[in-house]
């Protein structure tokens, strides 16, 4: 069975800074695509950052300069480093993984960490 798990969620004061981590663990052969989207209170999840297998970024215009994506293919791990952080990234974040089992291809997704930005 797959699981990702996300941590380092809490709370950052505005201008702050906080590194999410999530370690993808299980029976899987490879892992293509990572990333992270998030869902601010009262509106519907949206696209953060993504980055391939070979480590090409993506990132949403909101935190393009801002944030920065990273993995680490031999521990199955993806970061999100967020500086800079202001009020409108309060939301929960959730990292996925395009898991490869045999010839098929399955997205996974964690189960979410808080992230507030407030004083």
């Amino acid at each position: 069975q797959v699981q990702l798990v996300e941590s380092g969620g809490g709370l950052v004061q505005p201008g702050g800074s906080l590194r999410l981590s999530c370690e993808a663990s299980g029976r899987f052969d490879s892992i293509n695509a990572m990333g992270w989207f998030r869902q601010p209170p009262g509106k519907e999840r949206e696209l953060v950052a993504t980055i391939t297998s070979g480590s090409s970024p993506n990132y949403a215009d909101s935190v393009k300069g801002r944030f920065t994506i990273s993995r680490d293919n031999a521990k199955n791990i993806v970061y999100l480093q967020m500086n800079g952080a202001n009020p409108e990234d309060t939301a929960v974040y959730y990292c996925y993984g395009a898991i490869v089992i045999g010839r098929f291809q399955f997205r996974y997704w964690g189960q979410g960490t808080q992230v507030t930005v407030s004083s």
